[in-house]
């Protein structure tokens, strides 16, 4: 005689809930840890971005104008430069300087660019007036700027009010000899390595000073 055990639906439904606890308690576990991680994730990102990096000139205030000393006008010497805020991360610092409304503020057809400086070491915190080649942070390099050599140029416009931005970057690594690159190929091989970046805005027509 074959006997069949009958199923009791009581059984079953212990057997599915007991499932669910488990499936429920392993879900509590797992979540924070998750949450946790994303938490950090976040906690980080924020960090950063919390930093303020920041770029400001005893010469000029931010989108104030620029005196002539620091333009063809009249000495053509760089301005002085402070920056403050450098993430604990950052290998080298990048500086260009450039003029996004050349030649005519009211129908810009090119940026100008004015300065070029980059492997900046992370530990200086600014440049003096007037800086030299030979007096630049140890490890600084020089980009060409459009009149095709290193250095400072000072703002010369030909008509117009023109802004001139100072922008700093914050990379996270040392960036190979360029051989003075332009600044298209410096931002080129910044690419990927930008940790924060700020700028300081500065105005200039040419001649103001005269009226004075």
């Amino acid at each position: 005689m074959k006997y069949y055990r009958k199923n009791n639906p009581g059984s079953i439904g212990c057997i599915c809930l007991f499932h669910l606890v488990i499936v429920f308690t392993i879900t509590l576990i797992f979540i924070p840890i998750q949450t946790s991680r994303a938490e950090m994730s976040t906690a980080q990102i924020n960090k950063e971005n919390i930093m303020t990096l920041t770029l400001t000139s005893s010469s000029f205030s931010h989108n104030g104008m620029i005196p002539a000393s620091y333009t063809c006008d009249s000495q053509d010497i760089s301005p002085a430069l402070l920056w403050s805020g450098i993430p604990d991360r950052t290998k080298s610092l990048v500086l260009i300087v450039d003029d996004p409304d050349a030649p005519d503020p009211a129908a810009p057809k090119m940026t100008w660019v004015h300065w070029v400086l980059y492997n900046i070491p992370p530990q200086a915190n600014g440049l003096p007036e007037n800086v030299a080649a030979n007096e630049l942070p140890t490890g600084t390099l020089q980009g060409i700027n459009d009149w095709k050599r290193t250095g400072y140029g000072g703002p010369c416009p030909p008509i117009g009010i023109h802004r001139y931005f100072h922008k700093l970057y914050a990379l996270d690594t040392v960036l190979p000899d360029l051989k003075h690159p332009t600044k298209l190929e410096l931002e080129k091989a910044m690419q990927g390595h930008i940790i924060l970046y700020t700028e300081l805005i500065g105005r200039y027509q040419h001649d103001r000073h005269k009226n004075d």
